[in-house]
């Protein structure tokens, strides 16, 4: 049977012209921009296949006449494959841990982010913006009123969704951008008809959560990935200290919280002290701190299969299987607090920290990455901006970017 499939892929490259195949392993210039290469083919109309397994998950791109002059733009390597070099790639990946996945659509993206934000504050902006993919940007309000039914893909910028304005009130009370922050999440809670900034992001998560129900898929990174869970949890008490609401929290919340609710974590122990830079006991970033220098902070993204499970094999796609470790308010996930379900993508074997994960929600997806920027190894507020440039293969950010092109393939309705 193989034998005659080979002779049928021979036979058929005969009469394909030249295709371009966009490497992705150790000798792609710029890894990022070749992701916005493989988006804009498929926007153009082409066929775009993504290799899976195949030199660090490479995209073959039929003969499209302009891909060549925009690889050589956007500084994107690549190689001319002959009919016969096709054929000859198909029958590896038919008898390997292998799979050609084809890339149906441009997704349409949106970004949940505020208005105030800066947008070289948020890593998926930042891949966006380098990888020339465009996006839209939505906040609550345009959540409210329904817009998320117009996008393929959300990303949930480092959102607070607790209402507790990311804890930031013991370093930064006093300081003029904290100030105008909760003074406008505060107008907009009112205008929008919510008492409480914590009512309206609650809201917004089952908006979100909705979403995903009727088949949207969600990336999330640093704390907008464990206060989605906590906010959903949370949604039947109030976990939010005075300086946060204008009353004081129940102080029976850790009692009343409903894990059931959740999508990714449960069992976790609230940060009920409004002082702590913390929200639940989810968060490793304490632990890493105190247990790992930078030097040895890596963490290993696990080896799928591409034709059993494609699709953390779409997510993990990369040229290298570890990953430099990177901080964030909420920098890595407790493994024991994961529900077993969710499926861990990434994480520092032999330890509770796990760094990557994915899972179903109804018809939907989603994935939390945790950390703030993987160029960035500690982010403080006011740090100045990632330059991609410097950072063109970067395998922490190539994650995010498995992720954006992902609703493109044909598996998303294929469930791990």
């Amino acid at each position: 049977m193989r034998n005659i499939l080979f002779s049928i892929l021979i036979i058929f490259s005969f009469v394909r012209a030249d295709d371009i195949l966009i490497p992705m392993d150790h000798s792609q210039n710029d890894h990022l921009k070749a992701y916005g290469i493989a988006y804009w083919a498929v926007q153009n109309g082409a066929r775009v296949e993504w290799f899976l397994n195949y030199r660090g998950g490479s995209f073959l791109i039929e003969g499209y006449e302009n891909v060549v002059r925009m690889c050589l733009k956007r500084g994107v390597s690549y190689e001319l494959i002959s009919p016969m070099e096709y054929a000859s790639i198909l029958n590896e990946i038919e008898h390997s841990n292998m799979d050609a996945v084809l890339l149906e659509k441009a997704p349409t993206i949106a970004v949940y982010t505020p208005p105030y934000t800066q947008p070289w504050d948020d890593a998926v902006t930042l891949a966006l913006t380098y990888a020339e993919i465009p996006y839209d940007t939505i906040y609550d309000r345009e959540i409210l009123q329904g817009a998320l039914s117009e996008y393929d893909w959300l990303h949930l910028h480092h959102e607070d969704f607790t209402g507790q304005y990311g804890k930031f009130y013991a370093a930064y009370s006093n300081a003029e951008w904290y100030i105008e922050q909760v003074r406008t999440q505060e107008r907009q809670a009112r205008d929008l008809g919510f008492s409480k900034v914590s009512k309206l992001k609650l809201a917004v998560v089952l908006r979100i959560k909705q979403y995903m129900l009727n088949g949207g898929f969600l990336f999330a990174m640093c704390s907008a990935t464990d206060t989605f869970d906590i906010a959903l949890a949370a949604a039947e008490t109030d976990i939010c200290a005075p300086m946060f609401d204008g009353d004081p929290a129940d102080p029976d919340a850790q009692s009343k919280l409903d894990f059931s609710r959740c999508i990714a974590f449960q069992d976790f122990t609230l940060e009920m002290n409004p002082m702590i830079y913390e929200y639940s006991d989810i968060d490793m970033t304490d632990y890493i701190n105190r247990n790992i220098d930078e030097r040895h902070d890596y963490f290993t993204l696990f080896d799928f299969s591409a034709k059993f499970d494609p699709i953390p094999a779409i997510l993990t796609q990369n040229h290298t299987r570890v990953v430099k470790g990177f901080f964030g308010q909420t920098t890595a996930f407790r493994r024991s607090l994961i529900k077993p379900e969710v499926v861990i993508m990434g994480d520092v074997q032999g330890t509770e920290i796990v760094k990557y994960i994915y899972g179903t929600v109804g018809e939907g997806f989603f994935t939390f990455y945790g950390g703030h920027d993987p160029e960035d190894y500690k982010h403080f507020v006011n740090d100045p901006p990632t330059e991609l440039e410097m950072y063109k293969n970067s395998p922490g950010y190539r994650l995010i970017l498995n992720n954006i092109l992902f609703p493109a393939t044909n598996k998303q309705k294929q469930k791990t």
